[in-house]
């Protein structure tokens, strides 16, 4: 296998663990037509066929998955010289695939990404909203930017601020249900109806809190979806544990209590080391790590 085939047996680990010509694309920082190029030039000069290509993605047959084996670490340290090779391009241009919560992207990103892409244009963004971590070391994503205070090990970041959570109601809610209620003078949270997160949200810092001082039949609703559970305190249907960078902005919401410190929680840029060599990985993470360290909507860490 000649040198000039690294870049072939790099795009083919990536479609392999990828299944899908457009992830690997993306994680490989070029177009589609780049992949399927290289893939073509391999499987040519293999003499084999290594993917079914299928309306769901690319499925390796039994020579792509053997070739996959025998790589081994072979393939792993194939990976890691193209990205460190790659690293040493300081041009700001590619794809980089970038992971973070629905909230912090609905609230707090949009405005940073919009100024970053005015002054990089020749790098391009792909946003994963997803509430879960997505696994960097597999290349589902470049960046992460993500709440937690306790990031896995295997990635490397910078704290940016931290995010606040307290209960809040709707005005209306409040007024029909207990007109003589002030916010602060709770001493049974179970008065109240509450919205709770969903089964997949259970991991999060409000949905502890809510376990620990609201009964189970006094949550009416599930969301699966934190702007979901907005919508639903914001429509009266029960009291919920919001972010304050969302709940202090809303004129039609009242705090009912202060921010539990305990629930206090940080504000991550977090990458593969790997990854953060590359220049248009570096380039964003910096820029994310400035802005966000001023953001308004952020507490100070």
């Amino acid at each position: 296998m000649q040198i000039m085939n690294w870049s072939a047996l790099h795009s083919f680990l990536q479609v392999a663990r990828a299944g899908s010509l457009a992830r690997a694309a993306a994680a490989l920082g070029v177009n589609h037509s780049t992949v399927l190029r290289r893939l073509a030039a391999l499987e040519q000069e293999l003499g084999i066929r290594l993917f079914d290509r299928r309306a769901g993605g690319y499925a390796m047959t039994p020579a792509g998955e053997q070739l996959r084996d025998l790589l081994g670490d072979v393939g792993e340290r194939i990976e890691q010289a193209c990205e460190r090779l790659a690293g040493l391009d300081d041009r700001p241009q590619g794809v980089v695939r970038l992971t973070t919560t629905e909230t912090l992207a609905g609230v707090v990103l949009m405005p940073h990404l919009a100024e970053f892409r005015s002054r990089f244009p020749g790098i391009r963004l792909e946003v994963v909203v997803d509430n879960a971590f997505l696994n960097l070391r597999e290349r589902e994503a470049d960046l992460a930017i993500r709440p937690s205070n306790s990031p896995p090990d295997h990635l490397v970041g910078r704290r940016v601020g931290k995010l606040r959570f307290a209960p809040y109601a709707s005005k209306s809610c409040l007024q029909a249900r207990r007109p003589g209620l002030h916010p602060g003078a709770f001493d049974d949270w179970n008065v109240l109806d509450w919205i709770g997160p969903g089964e997949a949200l259970s991991h999060l810092a409000q949905a502890r809190w809510m376990r620990q001082h609201v009964d189970a039949e006094r949550v009416i609703a599930r969301f699966d979806s934190l702007p979901a559970m907005l919508a639903a305190v914001r429509a009266g249907l029960g009291a919920c544990m919001l972010l304050t960078m969302v709940g202090d902005n809303d004129r039609d919401l009242v705090r009912l209590a202060p921010p539990p410190e305990a629930l206090d929680t940080q504000v991550w840029v977090l990458a593969h080391p790997d990854l953060r060599r590359l220049a248009r990985v570096r380039i964003l993470s910096d820029f994310l790590v400035e802005r966000l360290k001023a953001s308004p909507h952020l507490e100070p860490r």
